[in-house]
């Protein structure tokens, strides 16, 4: 009997107990905004802020609408204006273009090597176009980021890390978003915390800092946060820095105050279980395994695998076996974006020049989420299924090769 997979690739673990209490307690009372509190009161958000700046050792963490909120934000806040060129990953997602866009910047992609992760030889022929460089941790895999912080300090270009990704991850014992100027984190559904929307945005620089909570849409009401810089920070840019309004609410605060207190022990869940479906699919003829270095602490909320060299029929063949049996797989090769993968060229507000080498990597690149709903065995299943239609299409490949 051929197995199927059953279970939901997008069904999430529930909201902790303790922060749905404190969501009620917080419609009971209708307190939600996040200035809007009693005398002497600390609102959830600006706990939530405090909490998680400390969780990433970062001394100030502005918390926002949605995780591309804060990269927009804080290429504004380290000075991108319209018309500046910025870096940017070819593999990404559409919000991270979509950031540069938005402040009326323009992106120019660097290309993607077979390990996922920007390529380094390719930054440094670009790295004196721009003076910014909005890294994005695609899919959680970190580069060098020792080399890379080397080749951008070199040039003076400023590293804003799009940390989506990589909430939980380190490279060298260094949290994710703490090596660069600024880090930007998602709070989005299938991120490692869970509000639905929101995302947080951290820093050492105390101007880049005020001038986002400026932006966020604090008003005068700067000195209600915790992890903020001291006053003495807004005194001039509070006169000059738009309000462009994202702040987060108490809403989604309270339902992520025990998620990013629990940050840690989920990251450990999710490795378990990227383990076991690496494990399960490592020898599979045709198939790559992408590696991951040991300086990287890895968060496996999602896998992805390569198919290098693959016609694309083959590929897309592989893709609906998969789903045939339950397993859901994502291509990033595809000509047309399809939900939420597109490739560099697909962002037609975004001039490109074609990059073979990077083309070659995209046209290979399954992904697939990795809920915490999945169970140690489920994943075993999922790894088996792919491995029999990857190993299906293949034989199918080399019989016709013959």
């Amino acid at each position: 009997m051929t197995e199927s997979f059953k279970g939901s690739f997008t069904q999430q673990d529930p909201i902790p107990e303790a922060g749905i209490e404190a969501a009620i307690a917080i419609m009971r009372h209708g307190r939600l905004h996040r200035y809007n509190t009693d005398a002497d009161e600390l609102s959830e958000t600006a706990l939530l802020e405090q909490e998680f700046a400390a969780t990433v050792d970062a001394p100030y963490c502005l918390a926002v609408a949605s995780g591309g909120y804060a990269m927009a934000t804080a290429l504004r806040a380290v000075g991108v204006t319209p018309g500046d060129t910025v870096l940017t990953n070819a593999f990404t997602l559409a919000p991270v273009p979509g950031a540069v866009a938005a402040v009326g910047g323009v992106p120019i992609f660097v290309g993607v090597t077979e390990a996922l992760t920007i390529d380094l030889e390719d930054l440094r022929a670009k790295i004196g176009h721009a003076k910014v460089l909005l890294l994005s941790h695609m899919r959680g895999h970190l580069c060098d980021m020792d080399a890379l912080m080397a080749i951008c300090d070199a040039a003076g270009v400023v590293v804003v890390e799009d940390c989506a990704h990589t909430m939980g991850a380190a490279w060298n014992g260094t949290p994710s978003g703490r090596h660069g100027r600024v880090g930007c984190y998602s709070c989005q559904t299938y991120k490692h915390v869970n509000s639905g929307e929101g995302g947080f945005l951290v820093t050492d620089d105390a101007d880049v800092a005020a001038r986002a909570v400026m932006m966020s849409g604090s008003y005068m009401m700067y000195e209600r946060h915790l992890a903020a810089p001291p006053k003495e920070a807004f005194e001039t840019i509070r006169y000059e820095t738009p309000n462009i309004s994202g702040r987060m609410d108490n809403l989604r605060a309270a339902i992520l105050r025990p998620q990013v207190a629990d940050l840690a022990a989920q990251c450990a869940r999710w490795n378990a279980r990227y383990r076991q479906l690496e494990a399960g699919l490592r020898g599979t003829p045709g198939l790559t395994i992408v590696e991951r270095p040991e300086a990287e602490t890895i968060v496996g909320s999602s896998i992805q695998v390569l198919l290098l060299d693959w016609a694309t029929a083959d590929v897309q063949a592989v893709v609906a076996r998969c789903a045939a049996r339950g397993v859901e797989l994502k291509w990033f090769g595809g000509a047309e974006p399809v939900g939420f993968t597109s490739r560099y060229d697909s962002w037609r507000y975004a001039q490109s020049d074609p990059m073979p080498a990077s083309d070659r990597v995209l046209a290979g690149i399954l992904d697939m989420r990795v809920p915490l709903t999945f169970s140690l065995d489920d994943c075993d299943l999922i790894a088996r299924i792919i491995r029999v239609e990857v190993g299906a299409v293949y034989q199918q490949r080399t019989t016709a090769a013959q």
